[in-house]
């Protein structure tokens, strides 16, 4: 939602997926835009996607500035992306303005200089293309060029005023040495744009996050904060902008049988069709169980079901499932189920986060099954990864998909605690836990329903078996406590009878 008298100043759309979301439209238009970033951030990658999907999506053209690569390795090292600037180039929709070094290195400085010549060049190829936008890669290039910095700025700015009085959108990169130090290198860049937008790339428990911040848009508003964001093979640069989404998705009242008749009595009737689901518990307890069935019982009604699979094979997924007599190779055959098997480290929560979207909206499935998150909860950090689950939780919803996630307890078998679900579990409508549970050297499984948002369920830790047919739920756990917190007790005669005439004194 843009905010009320945001819309003074025109912007540009990107077309770059997210960024417009989170710039309330784009770039200002005819403005200059400083992009500051680390080595590695994705800023020549944003300076030329600025241009591509100018030429793909709006017929902007454009022309590209280059300080430091070769115009030829440009083109070589971004074809990757999808894009064909030579062909651009010759049609006449791209222009590159080559200011790189030249081979022998040398820069000699013989009194005043001026960048009226490169200025010139500027305005030649916005001419001979007709460009409405320019990207100059990167400016603390020539900064670091010439000793007199200040000069430099200056010169800078005479191009920045150049380029407003030609109405183009200008983005500008420049390079910075910490992640949350100065915004720029020189310490000047800054103050030659109107806008600032920042790229990183921070190291987090040995594992890489790229964000976009949008620090300054002078005269108009903007979305506030770190956006996490990826580069992706094909597509360039792709924002996910988590906190700018908004809680307008439809609810119902329709329900979904679990695939247990037991499990629904318990849940009040089945889980609601729009429903998050959670189900926890430590290792070999039963959780994947629960999910095939979960998927059996959509199939049986001719619902098209999409199971993720992150630590099991394709084979292991489908020989498991057919040991409690679940065919998963009939029902993909019959069409109402999708198996995707992958690995957690194959890549970044962002890239598993936009390849999941994708197939949602390529298969159309009523049902998901995420088997399991603890998995990719190990491949990102826990800031990025509660990202990855609001994202997910959101696009189900708003899609009113009925998903089942698993969680693997992290402590013992007891599975008393678990640091997925802490991340989870404020999102989902209905939490189930499963537990071991050991009685006198024998080991038994309980099942309790801990949640059932906007529904009556059944509150009592109920004993549960599973042989070759499946999931067996039975009577509830009768004098035990602390069950939950995984260490149970049994409680002894004595002890029963004083708590009954307790609540009996009280009821009196």
């Amino acid at each position: 939602m843009i905010p009320t008298g945001c819309t003074e100043i025109a912007k540009d759309p990107t077309g770059i997926p997210g960024f417009d979301l989170i710039t309330y439209g784009g770039l200002p238009r005819n403005r200059t835009v400083l992009v500051s970033g680390t080595a590695g951030s994705a800023k020549t990658v944003l300076a030329a996607q600025f241009l591509a999907e100018g030429i793909q999506q709006f017929d902007h053209h454009g022309v590209f500035v280059t300080f430091e690569e070769t115009p030829d390795d440009i083109r070589k090292n971004l074809v990757g992306f999808g894009w064909n600037i030579q062909e651009w180039e010759e049609e006449e929709k791209w222009c590159f303005v080559d200011a790189s070094p030249t081979l022998n290195g040398h820069t000699v400085i013989s009194g005043q200089f001026d960048m009226g010549a490169l200025l010139a060049r500027i305005e030649h190829a916005i001419g001979k293309v007709g460009a409405k936008r320019v990207s100059l890669d990167s400016i603390g290039s020539i900064l670091g060029r010439f000793p007199d910095t200040h000069l430099v700025r200056s010169e800078l700015l005479r191009i920045a005023a150049a380029l407003k009085l030609l109405n183009v959108t200008a983005l500008m990169t420049s390079e910075r040495v910490d992640e949350y130090g100065h915004i720029s290198r020189y310490n000047v860049e800054e103050f030659i744009a109107d806008n600032v937008i920042i790229l990183r790339n921070t190291l987090q428990d040995e594992k890489r996050r790229r964000t976009i911040e949008v620090l300054k848009f002078r005269g108009t508003n903007h979305q506030k904060g770190e956006y996490p964001f990826t580069v992706r093979s094909g597509e360039g640069i792709v924002i996910l902008p988590l906190s700018a989404m908004e809680l307008t998705q439809k609810s119902t009242t329709v329900r979904i049988s679990s695939g247990n008749q037991d499990l629904d009595n318990m849940c009040g009737g089945g889980f609601f069709r729009d429903s998050i689901l959670l189900i926890t518990g430590a290792t070999g307890c039963g959780k994947t169980l629960l999910t095939n069935v979960f998927m059996r019982a959509g199939a049986e009604s001719q619902e098209r079901c999409l199971l993720l699979a992150f630590e099991e094979s394709r084979d292991q997924v489908v020989r498991n499932a057919s040991g409690w007599g679940i065919n998963f190779e009939e029902m993909e055959s019959d069409g109402y189920l999708k198996v995707i098997c992958t690995y957690p480290e194959h890549n970044n929560l962002e890239d598993h986060l936009i390849q999941i979207k994708k197939l949602i909206d390529q298969y159309q499935p009523t049902r998901l099954a995420v088997d399991s998150l603890s998995a990719l909860h190990r491949v990102s950090s826990p800031k990025g990864f509660r990202e990855f689950v609001v994202g997910l939780t959101s696009h189900v919803k708003a899609h009113q998909i009925a998903s089942l996630f698993t969680s693997t307890a992290n402590y013992g078998l007891n599975g008393n605690s678990t640091v997925t679900a802490d991340h989870i579990s404020t999102i989902t409508d209905s939490i189930i836990l499963l537990r071991y549970v050991e009685f006198f050297g024998e080991m038994h499984r309980g099942l309790t329903v801990l949640k059932m948002r906007g529904s009556y369920h059944d509150k009592q830790i109920r004993e549960f078996t599973i042989d070759d047919y499946g999931i067996h739920i039975g009577r509830p756990f009768r004098h035990v406590t602390g069950i939950l917190r995984g260490n149970p007790q049994h409680l002894p005669q004595s002890e029963i009878d004083r708590l009954g005439a307790l609540f009996e004194e009280e009821s009196s």
